[in-house]
């Protein structure tokens, strides 16, 4: 049975920016989880947090859906985030992406850019995948049960989409068994919770990975 910790994002911000950087000097904080669970919220949230301990800075926050060349790039689009942002990032330069347009189908013009800063949030399905996790400052997996991420994902998207969606929670599934990445990350999330808590600053997680101890605060 999993303990459930609630914790604060303040918290967690100031331990991440105490933890040496591991991709440049940069700390690479990786929100991983499948569709619907919750990460995009954590993430944002997190952002936030890291925001007021460096005095309004706010992070550059990636999220891995921009990167997608459509429903089947879901796992094949690590080359172009190598590319475009880790690279960069990794060598101490400003890294950039273009955003994929699920409208139009293609990748928008306008370059997003990504400083290399003392932190970077990347957020998104396989975002903790184990070839990133050794340059990784903290990697975070939120999960939800599988009736709700359904239910969230249908009411962002639109029911039309339910065929690549059911193919693409096949593939999250795959995905998660093969990379092991529930037992890898620091941190497992709950995404959906019940305890009582102040979602805007508190977020729960399910007991308590060693070296992550402490940060409740």
């Amino acid at each position: 049975m999993n303990v459930e910790v609630v914790e604060a994002y303040a918290g967690l911000a100031r331990r991440v920016l105490a933890e040496p950087a591991r991709l440049g000097r940069t700390r690479l904080v990786a929100v991983d989880g499948p569709s619907g669970a919750g990460k995009s919220v954590f993430a944002t949230r997190l952002a936030d947090a890291f925001a007021a301990a460096a005095g309004g800075v706010r992070p550059p926050l990636v999220r891995t859906d921009d990167l997608l060349d459509g429903w089947d790039d879901q796992l094949t689009f690590w080359t172009r985030l190598e590319e475009w942002v880790l690279g960069p990032v990794r060598a101490g330069r400003a890294g950039g992406h273009r955003r994929y347009s699920w409208v139009r189908r293609r990748f928008l013009d306008r370059v997003v850019p990504v400083p290399a800063g003392p932190v970077l949030i990347l957020e998104g399905v396989s975002a903790a995948r184990a070839a990133v996790r050794p340059e990784s400052t903290l990697s975070v997996l939120v999960t939800a049960p599988a009736e709700l991420r359904l239910a969230r994902a249908l009411a962002r998207d639109g029911v039309q989409v339910l065929p690549e969606l059911r193919r693409w929670h096949a593939g999250e599934r795959a995905h998660f068994t093969a990379d092991g990445t529930a037992a890898a990350v620091d941190l497992v999330v709950n995404g959906a919770p019940d305890l009582p808590h102040d979602a805007d600053r508190y977020f729960v997680r399910f007991g308590r990975r060693p070296g992550w101890e402490g940060v409740a605060g």
